[in-house]
């Protein structure tokens, strides 16, 4: 409980928060020509697309564009026109290290910011390097056993010293081993504590910007064999989003935006 209780990720007042989930999606680039060469053999090159999620009080809104940096510019002209750059903002993102530095990069004046290391995608990087780390699945299914509930509730520390105690005998990889510990030393001060946030009705993912993405880009693009030009993409997923967004008619009829919730959360 105390190691819990010093977990230096406070929490919010959800009425008087906005959560923002980040999340990328690639889908297949169109090539150039369809003429064949010797480079027609290798994998084709993926068109990428950011979405933002933004949520607040049960509604919803969402931004699409090519990359973190110019989504997080319509993320912030959207919290300024709403009048929401004073609440509280979470970001839930998946551990990318360019995305910390970039939301930091974006909002450097804002004190009441915070940043939240999605759940799942924690999960799955424990399991991933330790099955690059340790010899077969039983010894990682053991140590996932213990690790996994200390993260669970905070407990990096605690965390770090079980994988820092793996005997050598169990060990194929040294290098993923360190990975992951050097992953939850640079992730401490966005890993809370999940179970207590739970418990509290608080969010532990980024998935409503997955979802999002799901509705945005990957339910159209990522079907059939298709693949797709950056502007042809990037044009197709805008058009969704003001579907999505409930913005459409606005848009074809005046070229404008109400720019506004109009979606449930």
């Amino acid at each position: 409980m105390a190691e819990m209780a010093r977990n230096p990720v406070p929490y919010e007042d959800p009425t008087c928060s906005t959560h923002i989930s980040l999340d990328d999606v690639g889908v297949k680039g169109q090539k150039a020509t369809r003429q064949q060469s010797d480079a027609s053999s290798q994998e084709p090159k993926r068109v990428y697309n950011t979405i933002a999620h933004i949520a607040h009080t049960g509604q919803a809104y969402i931004l699409t564009g090519q990359g973190v940096a110019r989504v997080l510019r319509l993320v912030l002209a959207f919290l300024l026109h709403n009048q929401l750059l004073m609440s509280n903002l979470l970001f839930f993102v998946d551990g990318q290290r360019t995305l910390y530095t970039t939301i930091l990069a974006a909002f450097p004046w804002l004190k009441a910011l915070q940043i939240v290391l999605d759940w799942f995608h924690l999960e799955k990087r424990c399991k991933e390097e330790l099955s690059r780390a340790l010899k077969g699945r039983e010894i990682r299914n053991s140590l996932l056993e213990e690790l996994l509930p200390c993260l669970w509730h905070g407990c990096v520390d605690r965390a770090i010293a079980r994988l820092q105690a793996v005997e050598p005998l169990h060990i194929k990889d040294e290098k993923a081993l360190s990975d992951l510990i050097g992953y939850l030393e640079r992730n401490r001060p966005y890993i809370p504590c999940y179970s207590v946030r739970k418990q509290l009705g608080l969010p532990n993912s980024s998935n409503r910007g997955e979802k999002a993405n799901d509705l945005v880009v990957s339910a159209r693009q990522k079907h059939n064999g298709m693949s797709w030009s950056k502007p042809g993409s990037v044009a197709l997923a805008a058009v969704t989003a003001l579907v999505r967004n409930g913005e459409y008619k606005r848009w074809f009829q005046t070229g404008t935006l109400s720019f506004a919730f109009s979606a449930s959360g």
